[in-house]
């Protein structure tokens, strides 16, 4: 195992997609401490940066230390290993994601699993915005693996999400799953507005409050929500499909008890 501890409280944004098991495999120590990153406008090394110990341990592979918030795209493009995260950690944090595991003792900087494809992200804190979502402007959404937060998340999550889990214990702000094909996000409290807003497919289950756009139309009461092969949810739940704006088939699970101000769409059934 290697294990990373930053040397000081840094101030200024650092690029770090060079911190992934790939990178640091059959490499010395003294090859890994020469390894690039950028810290603002200069070029520097890892051994700049952190005080680099190596251990016996196999996992995980890696293991990083202190307030890293300002340091960016850790984890990038990782196939395999597992990297662990003792504090919070920066933006593009598992970018690219195809496998292997992160887990963040701490909470995640923005964008956070954009572009993932397989493996787990593991978040004991909160969530940036735009996690599992792709750049603005373009519609390269999360198509695997699975994302867990035990706190509270940012705005526009889930964003033209085609695959995998996103698993909130807390709320979610506004936008949760925008434009969304498929795969399924469970927000076990609150959400913002707009949940689900354009969505073509996949599933939104919420726990706690929510909006529900007018383009969604009831379809039915269920008495739980089956989220994916490890998680099911009792409810009663109120069913909605859309977004018909987008002629959409995507279905968002409302928890009835937790919603009585939507008891009014019963009529419709």
């Amino acid at each position: 195992m290697i294990t990373l501890t930053a040397l000081r409280e840094f101030s200024v944004p650092i690029q770090a997609p060079c911190i992934t098991p790939e990178n640091f495999k059959d490499k010395t120590l003294a090859e890994i401490k020469k390894l690039p990153a950028t810290e603002g406008n200069r070029n520097v090394t890892l051994a700049d940066l952190f005080k680099i110990e190596q251990s016996p341990q196999e996992t995980p592979n890696i293991t990083l230390n202190g307030d890293l918030s300002k340091v960016k795209r850790v984890g990038q493009a990782m196939k395999t290993g597992e990297i662990v995260i003792n504090g919070n950690i920066g933006m593009h944090t598992g970018e690219k994601m195809a496998g292997g595991k992160i887990t963040i003792n701490g909470n995640a900087g923005c964008w956070t699993g954009s572009e993932m494809k397989k493996g787990t992200i593991e978040i004991h804190g909160d969530g940036g915005d735009y996690l599992a979502s792709p750049y603005r402007g373009n519609d390269l959404g999360m198509k695997g693996g699975l994302i867990t937060v035990d706190g509270n998340v940012g705005t526009d999550v889930g964003c033209h999400l085609k695959g995998g889990i996103i698993k909130i214990k807390g709320s979610a702000g506004r936008f949760i799953g925008y434009h969304m094909t498929d795969g399924a996000i469970y927000v076990e409290k609150d959400c913002d507005v707009r949940t689900g807003a354009c969505m073509s497919g996949g599933k939104i289950v919420v726990g706690g409050t929510l909006e529900i756009l007018p383009s969604f139309t009831i379809d039915s009461i269920k008495p739980k929500v089956k989220v994916d092969d490890t998680t099911n949810v009792a409810g009663p739940f109120y069913v909605f499909l859309g977004d018909r704006s987008e002629h959409g088939t995507g279905k968002i699970f409302a928890n009835k008890t937790a919603n009585p101000a939507l008891q009014f769409y019963e009529k419709y059934l």
